[in-house]
């Protein structure tokens, strides 16, 4: 009845090649039974799948954790392989068996465990200014079958490794993309299968990349190198203990590739004549080949890989082949999506075709490219001839729904060609779906933001000369992105790397990785990243550890900001993007017109409270005591200087109203204030918003705050301009950058900044999760230890679900309404309690199950609060129904 499973190993399962030397444990139990609780646990570790020997146990302990277990011992080494499985006992002492083996393996843990050599195609073959593409390769022989095989991989610029005439792992835009300067990514490959006795080949592609190719709008290229290089180490062992290692050096051959270009906006041109077929096996012909050059570049830098890679995810086949009235051949994908092409042509060597990738037809319906600015995303192929070839890219992405065909002829067949969507290989958390097919679409769209945007780091947007990782859309969008999917290693990463660029004196780059220079950081919302996403991290996953690493990191943007100006409780100095692209924006600027000290004030409030809380999860009792100080006096001189004596606000926005609100800066008279010009204000729009980027994420979470859900449903159903539900009206399958990317009559906002793959208003989907479907943390048991769910039911919406996968299990919450009826049924994973809020409910209407509430099996109190009920809920699975009592 009782089972361990699911286990982790620092969120993964059974990763290969960690540098964590005291690596987390997580698990998740499952039983049919209500009210499941772990009284302890016992954790064994071997060097042996059998555990036929033990290395380290537990021993029993009394806990109910079973996220994190931090593994103190043993002493962990480098390339060992480590077994575990975990035992637990609930609170009637019943316990499990053991959990089925689970393993992590180590990679390598220091710097001087690597031999190999940094390994570049000479200058003489290809300059530092040649645009075509490398390959390198190597022959070695070993003697015997090896009992085991790991490859250890990085490069400068981005690599794809093959073995043996195979490609090698599955992931994709390797090594991925870290502050180079500080950290760079190596991947583990475990090649056991793919390496026999005798002769061996390994070789190489090599790419650009973000480390040598063009990044940002200015065409700069070269940005951390002007060599891409390789470093590759191979370990076998063979049953007899001994070992053999291969690594990259002076004695490998390297070529022109037939990639002739190939960058992350422009797209890749491939001259399939140029093939050098079968260089990656062993008898390979590389006589006409170069040596290598050795080139310098420090070790020390070296990190294990952490965030998941991107990966192939899924396929799209296009939904139709358009003929537009400018005469262009355009393939519809049906989906706004991220990756490439795979296609498939037969026709005379030389014969040359392109691939355009955009996002939209213009008003005529023609091919629109002007949104891409500078970006090509032009995929150019150059046939070999002699029969049917296929061709997809390898080292650029596009993100596009439409697909201009040059050079196929008339004779197209859609069968032909097959989008491939790739991002950063997330586990898929979370669902929602309700009784509005629009809202369904605006999830569908939230989710689909997320992917084409999470590849590898947290970008802007997917398709045009920009893709960089802006903190202030991560900030603003990561609450909602820890719904839909796992985002714990993919921002434990970013974080990572927001640290290493963080200047000597607090400030965030406005990007990161920051390649925008020395004097672009630190605006209010933007810069506060550094803080407000290690908090949801902790908040989500429970991972305290996120907390300890960033630590310094957070402490330094707030000291940062307590440097600026006169008055170290005002933030009121500096250049701040302010509410961006806010619909009450002056002429010509994109600026809302939000004043922008409120708004770094209001932020600068929020992060040393986020400080404060922080301080006292880790124990720093000083700190906590200092931030909580700052945090009064703060929001003391915000009241002083934004807040009449009357109580009324000196900025009258909706966004200026919403962030008072959501970060606790008013009460009293001033919060009833506050919230009735909130109102006010949505009424003089016809109830439509005027925020930006800064005040939208949070204007729905705050009307319902305030009692106002009706408010919040009606902003959120509208489906004219502006709001979510426009864009879904006008076709849109991801989330637009601008309320009005597009206009009622075709037209476009700009061709300057008007992405249609934009995640920042996705937002959203925190209200919907949180107060629609109604799955809330508490903050005081995070990683869903406890937690609320309290849906709200509003609009013209009959029914809600939401189901949410936690570290503990999954969560569901799920509304109807029928008549004056009202059924909720609910999910709580075992080792997880909830505070379930029956809303409009009358005590002794509730029925659990067609059965009296006071004997439901899990419920382990009742209580009427006003005109909601609430209940404390055990594990298991509940259905409530009730008649809703009418409201006063």
């Amino acid at each position: 009845m009782l089972k361990v499973q699911k286990l982790r190993v620092e969120y993964k399962e059974n990763p290969v090649g960690l540098d964590v030397c005291h690596p987390r444990i997580s698990w998740q139990l499952q039983s049919v039974e209500r009210n499941v609780m772990q009284q302890s646990y016992d954790i064994q570790i071997s060097t042996e799948p059998d555990f036929s020997t033990l290395l380290w146990t537990s021993g029993r302990v009394y806990s109910d954790q079973c996220t994190h277990v931090e593994l103190m011992e043993p002493e962990l080494r480098s390339r060992k392989r480590y077994y575990y499985r975990v035992k637990v006992w609930d609170r009637e002492n019943r316990h499990t068996d053991w959990s089925e083996a689970a393993f992590w393996e180590m990679g390598l843990l220091k710097a001087e465990e690597w031999k190999a050599g940094w390994i570049s195609a000479p200058l003489s073959l290809l300059d530092v200014e040649a645009e075509q593409c490398p390959l390198v390769r190597h022959t070695f022989h070993i003697d015997g079958t090896p009992l085991q095989a790991r490859m250890y991989v990085t490069a400068l610029g981005l690599y794809e490794m093959e073995l043996n005439g195979s490609r090698v792992g599955d992931g994709y835009m390797t090594p991925g993309w870290t502050s180079y300067n500080h950290r760079l990514q190596v991947q583990t490959y475990d090649i056991t299968g793919q390496i026999a006795a005798g002769d061996n080949a390994v070789g190489a592609w090599l790419g650009n990349g973000w480390y040598k190719g063009n990044l940002a709008w200015d065409n700069r290229k070269h940005l951390y190198g002007d060599r891409p290089a390789l470093l590759m180490q191979i370990h076998l062992t063979f049953a007899d203990g001994d070992e053999q290692i291969i690594t990259t050096g002076e004695h490998w051959t390297a070529a022109a590739g037939p990639i002739l270009m190939s960058e992350l906006y422009h797209g890749e041109t491939y001259d399939a004549r140029l093939e050098r077929s079968g260089f990656s096996r062993a008898g390979y012909d590389d006589s006409s080949w170069s040596r290598v050059e050795l080139v310098t570049h420090p070790k020390e830098v070296l990190v294990a890989q952490e965030n998941v890679p991107v990966r192939k995810i899924e396929e799209i086949q296009p939904v139709q082949l358009l003929k537009t009235p400018a005469g262009e051949t355009v393939l519809d994908m049906g989906q706004n999506m991220v990756g490439w092409m795979n296609f498939t042509l037969e026709a005379p060597g030389g014969t040359q075709v392109q691939l355009l990738h955009f996002e939209v037809l213009d008003q005529e319906g023609n091919v629109y490219t002007d949104n891409l600015r500078r970006a090509k995303q032009t995929v150019t192929y150059i046939a070999k001839g002699g029969g049917p070839e296929s061709y997809e890219p390898r080292f650029t992405f596009q993100g596009f729904r439409y697909v201009q065909l040059l050079g196929f002829g008339a004779n197209v067949a859609l069968q032909d060609f097959t989008g491939i969507v790739l991002h950063s290989d997330m586990e898929p958390t979370g669902s929602f779906t309700c009784s509005n097919p629009l809202l369904n679409q605006l999830q569908h769209n939230i989710r689909w933001g997320q992917k084409g945007n999470f590849v590898d780091v947290p970008t802007d947007c997917p398709q045009r000369d920009e893709r960089l990782g802006w903190t202030g859309d991560a900030q603003m969008f990561i609450r909602t992105s820890a719904y839909l999917m796992n985002v714990a290693p993919f921002f434990t990463k970013w974080l990572k790397d927001l640290a290493a660029d963080q200047l000597d004196h607090g400030g965030v780059p406005f990007v990161i990785p920051n390649v925008l220079g020395e004097n672009e950081h630190s605006s209010a919302a933007w810069g506060d990243a550094a803080v407000i996403c290690p908090w949801t991290l902790y908040q989500c996953y429970g991972d305290k550890r996120i907390l300890e690493q960033q630590y310094p990191s957070m402490q330094g943007w707030v000291e940062y900001i307590r440097q600026q100006g006169s008055d170290e409780f005002l933030w009121n100095t500096g250049f701040h993007f302010g509410d961006w692209l806010g619909l009450d924006a002056k002429p010509d600027s994109y600026s809302g017109a939000t004043d922008t000290d409120y708004i770094a004030t209001a932020f600068y409030a929020y992060s040393v409270q986020l400080m404060q809380k922080t301080a006292h999860v880790l124990g720093k009792t000083e700190d906590a005591q200092r931030y909580s100080e700052l945090y009064s006096r703060i929001v003391t001189a915000f009241n002083r200087e934004f807040i009449t004596p009357s109580g009324r606000l000196s900025v009258s926005t909706q966004t200026a109203c919403v962030l008072a609100l959501m970060f606790g800066l008013v009460e009293g008279t001033a919060k009833e204030r506050t919230v009735g010009k909130l109102l006010k204000l949505l009424e003089e729009s016809n109830y439509h918003l005027t925020t930006g980027f800064v005040g939208t994420p949070y204007l729905n979470l705050v009307l319902s705050e305030a009692g106002h859900t009706d408010v919040a449903y009606q902003l959120l159903l509208q489906t004219d301009y502006p709001s979510w539900l426009y864009q879904v009206t006008k076709g849109a399958t991801t989330i637009w950058e601008h309320w009005d990317g597009m206009k009622e009559d075709g037209s476009f906002w700009s061709k300057d900044m008007n992405s249609f793959n934009h995640y920042a208003y996705g937002a959203i989907g925190d209200f919907l999760y949180r107060h629609v479907a109604g799955i809330e943390l508490d903050e005081d048991f995070p990683g869903y230890k406890k937690f609320v769910i309290q849906p709200q039911p509003g609009g013209d919406l009959t029914w809600a679900a939401a189901e949410l996968e936690t570290m503990y299990g999954r969560i569901r919450s799920e509304w109807r309404t029928a008549a004056d009826r009202l059924e909720i049924s609910v999910s709580v994973p075992p080792n997880a309690t909830a505070e379930l809020y029956l809303p409009n409910a009358g005590l002794a209407q509730v029925r659990e199950r067609d059965g009296l509430l006071g004997l439901a099996t899990g419920v382990h109190s009742a209580e009427q609060l006003g005109d909601k009920v609430k209940l404390e809920l055990g594990s298991g699975d509940y259905s409530f129904t009730y008649a809703v009592e009418p409201q006063l």
